[in-house]
């Protein structure tokens, strides 16, 4: 029960430093209050270019990964460098990294206003399964150049994940992963929500 609780706690956390509201306060303005309001990589990198945004793309990713971490550590498990996580951690991991996405989309440092949770998710996966991981970076990384867009790149990468894991995890933490991605479209379809007029 203790592992549990210090991978959810933790993750959530973990997931609420608003990395993007700290970065963009550092050039004068609210991510929350311009553009689409999104506090994430994207609003940012819109704001202020990619120079600026990379912290908050790499401090985004480092959360999910930081929690998915936190629960290895709290379960005594060694990372798995070849497949899925190892069955005696996947509550704590998959909880972890869903506290984390949670805590970026209704982060408690930052009045629960958060972002989409897509790159916290990213960064999580990288420990649920990091082979897969890596062949999504790859796939991310072709389809940009081939496209010249790293936004198509991205969406191909993150959301080819599940299929990638299929090739290395179970197909139980492939359904895990599933659910972790439930999160995100949750995430969106509130944001399309309160931006429609009333």
């Amino acid at each position: 029960m203790v592992p549990l609780l210090v991978s959810v706690i933790g993750g959530y956390l973990l997931g609420s430093v608003p990395v993007a509201v700290l970065v963009a306060r550092a050039y004068g303005f609210d991510p929350r209050e311009v553009g689409d309001r999104n506090p994430g990589f994207w609003n940012v990198r819109e704001r202020l270019g990619w120079r600026a945004a990379v912290p908050v793309f790499a401090g985004d990713m480092l959360k999910g990964t930081l929690a998915g971490a936190l629960a290895l550590l709290a379960t005594a498990t060694p990372p798995t460098w070849t497949g899925g996580v190892d069955a005696g951690a996947v509550p704590e991991v998959y909880l972890a990294v869903a506290a984390a996405m949670a805590g970026h989309a209704w982060p408690v440092f930052a009045g629960f206003s958060g972002g989409r949770s897509v790159l916290t998710f990213a960064g999580g996966f990288a420990v649920v399964c990091p082979p897969a991981f890596l062949l999504g970076v790859a796939a991310l990384i072709a389809v940009a150049l081939a496209t010249r867009s790293f936004a198509i790149g991205a969406r191909v990468g993150v959301f080819g994940l599940p299929l990638l894991q299929l090739l290395f995890a179970p197909v139980a933490q492939v359904a895990g992963t599933g659910l972790l991605m439930c999160l995100i479209g949750l995430r969106f379809g509130q944001a399309a929500k309160s931006a429609r007029p009333s």
